[in-house]
């Protein structure tokens, strides 16, 4: 599987987990297991995509949050967040310098999942967050 595929399926994941009272475990099962979700299946670097974010939430929520100007995370559609959150996790959580590929990446997904123009605002809240961690490094 490509790492783009396995980022989308992790997206995947995380967006519907966003709308399930069930936790990300059941839903990760489920997509294990069943025939019919068999293109969403998530590989290891998928799973350690999700891992990352749900270990580190508060501190990528955070991170986002302080990128957002005149916004607060309430009103970022679902699918903003889940790329968001998955694609800061990666940048800020993984020893790979891959930034640029992990905001190329949020950009397609976000083109193919979410509205017309979210794409520029997904692009823009993780280029001030690749920067920050830049500065800091």
């Amino acid at each position: 599987m490509t790492r783009h595929k396995s980022r989308e399926n992790a997206f995947i994941a995380i967006f519907e987990a966003s709308f399930s009272a069930n936790d990300l475990n059941d839903i990760l099962a489920v997509t294990q297991e069943l025939p019919e979700y068999e293109e969403y299946m998530l590989d290891e670097f998928a799973l350690n995509l999700i891992k990352n974010y749900y270990d580190h939430a508060d501190e990528v929520n955070e991170m986002i949050q302080s990128k957002l100007k005149k916004w607060t995370t309430n009103r970022i559609s679902r699918v903003c967040s889940a790329v968001l959150r998955l694609s800061a996790a990666e940048m800020m959580y993984t020893n790979e310098d891959v930034d640029s590929i992990v905001i190329n990446e949020a950009v397609e997904i976000c083109k193919k999942f979410a509205g017309e123009n979210d794409y520029q605002f997904v692009n823009g809240v993780l280029g001030a967050v690749s920067r920050e961690l830049r500065e800091k490094k």
